[in-house]
């Protein structure tokens, strides 16, 4: 599949800063809602927890929606933005595929916001949590099972 316009553009200029927190957000393969699923969505809950996923990048807040995921993410020494979303892509991939034959459970790139130093990032924390909201899956943040975040 080609990559879809303005890929290119999205990677152009990307930078990887040691001890940067990114706003982080990828969709599912054709935006499929694969996380409407409730087991491949815990599957991959349980995954945000586990230290192989992230290297020594640090997850701070996230959440799982049907067809794409947001994250704050603390990039740590070791591994450049592009690495730490591809290993997350794939040990995510990999569990799910444990259990369905799903050729490609997301799609290719992703977008990310480096958050400037006079950006909240309490902030961004709660637009990110929010989703659930804006998305009217939920009436409250807290009947949605699929985020966590280090603050709550």
């Amino acid at each position: 599949m080609a990559n879809p316009p303005g890929h290119r553009a999205l990677r152009k200029g990307r930078m990887s800063l040691p001890g940067q927190i990114y706003l982080l957000t990828t969709t599912t393969a054709d935006r499929n809602p694969w996380f409407l699923d409730m087991d491949f969505a815990i599957a991959t809950c349980r995954l945000m927890i586990e230290p192989k996923t992230w290297g020594d990048a640090r997850p701070l807040c996230w959440v799982l929606m049907p067809d794409h995921w947001h994250g704050l993410v603390e990039l740590g020494e070791r591994d450049d933005l592009s690495l730490v979303m591809n290993r997350f892509k794939a040990v995510t991939s990999k569990r799910i595929r444990q259990t369905a034959p799903i050729p490609r459970i997301w799609a290719r790139g992703f977008h990310d916001h480096a958050l400037r130093c006079d950006e909240d990032i309490h902030a961004a924390a709660r637009y990110i949590i929010a989703n659930p909201l804006r998305a009217r899956l939920v009436d409250h943040t807290g009947d949605y099972p699929y985020w966590d975040c280090i603050w709550l």
